[in-house]
């Protein structure tokens, strides 16, 4: 039976319908909108999970010096417009400078971003095997990853390693990869759980299969109490069995977010986001604050109820040094395409979180305290896991594509 009253709001049904045709409720970087195509590969590989698209440095001479690059964290396939937009039409011309300079860019896409890491680790292998098949010569490969990228590039070659086979890469990067974890507001979790009846879309990325291991603290309904989902744990434990780490290669990794301790100034307990169509007023999403019994959200999507969100014993990582990610205004956006009759109007009045933290990205501490987040490291720390990093000198969108961050990682390529 319906809990709506006589009000004049649309019925369940339309709204649901409205929301589905109108609405995309996802969280990831880069653009909304790609309008211009990605030309055209010179080479295209099918792959188990997934696909490439290769771009040579030199069509004459074939395969010759390839660079690696895989995909992100997001929902259905990889779209190779997107890649490209990212990559190419951003800040710096990535693929551009790194074919100027004789690498060969192989694109690594999914069939479906939001698959466990673990699965969508097997087209990372099998890339780096279609590579050492087809290359011209011996130069040695670099194979690394955005975000989630780097992390299932990681779990692939440290996997070739422990299972005795051959993936001759001789370096491994990581761009703003979650390696102690990420973040996504508990107050978006939460209401992405709550609005499952009218649109199961955002819910189901939060509840995604990668989405369970990337994030340090995880939801599945609503009302839940936020934890290290088991199938972290499960993936940190295979991680674990197979080295946690490739030995081979030289490890290497890049951060969006400072190694000075500032923060990208967004203040604990603070509305961040509030409904202001008729269906949804009473919604207001909170940054997430530390101690105990935090209120962090009020949800009310057509239903007269007001439940209220609390949280305790968390830090004030909104705000932490590192990439961020417009959550709270992706979610504002994608709710404002809605026709203004249906009710779901909204306004974020702090458009972004902290996503990747920094001493994440480059695999220093966890997460889990403020003193960890927050506290300035040097530029080179005995205490990563990584060889070498570096991070950016401001806080910034997480995989923003800059030539800070790029000519680092080119300038150590093989030569």
């Amino acid at each position: 039976m319906s809990e709506f009253n006589d009000t004049g709001m649309p019925e369940e049904e339309q709204i649901a319908e409205a929301f589905g045709s109108a609405a995309r409720v996802t969280l990831a970087p880069g653009p909304r909108e790609v309008y211009e195509s990605a030309p055209e590969p010179d080479q295209e590989w099918a792959l188990p999970e997934g696909k490439a698209w290769v771009y040579l440095a030199d069509a004459k001479k074939g395969l010759t010096k390839p660079v690696l690059i895989a995909d992100g964290f997001n929902t259905g396939p990889s779209d190779l417009d997107f890649s490209w937009e990212i990559l190419e039409r951003g800040p710096f011309p990535f693929i551009g400078e790194l074919r100027k300079r004789g690498y060969d860019v192989v694109l690594l896409g999914f069939d479906e971003r939001s698959a466990s890491i673990l699965d969508n680790a097997r087209a990372v292998k099998s890339a780096v095997q279609e590579a050492i098949a087809r290359r011209t010569g011996s130069h040695p490969l670099t194979v690394g990853g955005f975000s989630m990228g780097g992390l299932i590039a990681r779990y692939a070659l440290a996997r070739m390693e422990h299972d005795g086979e051959e993936h001759e890469t001789e370096l491994y990067f990581s761009f703003d990869s979650p390696h102690r974890g990420a973040w996504i507001p508990i107050a978006l979790q939460s209401f992405a759980h709550y609005i499952r009846r009218l649109n199961a879309a955002f819910s189901n990325q939060m509840n995604s299969p990668a989405a369970r291991q990337l994030l340090w603290q995880h939801i599945s309904e609503w009302g839940d109490t936020p934890e290290t989902d088991k199938e972290r744990v499960e993936f940190l434990a295979e991680l674990e069995r197979v080295g946690g780490w490739p030995r081979r290669p030289k490890k290497i990794g890049v951060a969006n977010g400072v190694r000075s301790g500032a923060g990208n100034g967004i203040a604990p307990g603070e509305r961040a986001f509030h409904g202001r169509g008729l269906a949804i007023t009473g919604t207001h999403l909170y940054t997430q604050g530390a101690g105990e019994d935090q209120l962090v959200a009020q949800l009310r999507v057509v239903t007269l109820r007001k439940p209220q969100i609390r949280t305790s014993q968390l830090p004030e990582i909104d705000g932490a040094p590192g990439g961020f990610l417009e959550g709270f205004g992706i979610l504002a956006d994608e709710l404002d395409k809605i026709p203004a009759i249906i009710g779901l109007g909204s306004e974020a009045e702090i458009r972004e979180h902290c996503f990747v933290p920094a001493v994440s990205a480059v695999a220093l501490r966890d997460i889990d305290t403020h003193e960890k987040l927050y506290d300035p490291f040097p530029e080179n720390s005995e205490d990563s896991e990584l060889d070498e990093y570096l991070c950016a000198a401001q806080n910034e969108g997480h995989t923003l594509v800059t030539g800070e961050l790029c000519t680092w990682i080119m300038d150590r390529l093989p030569g």
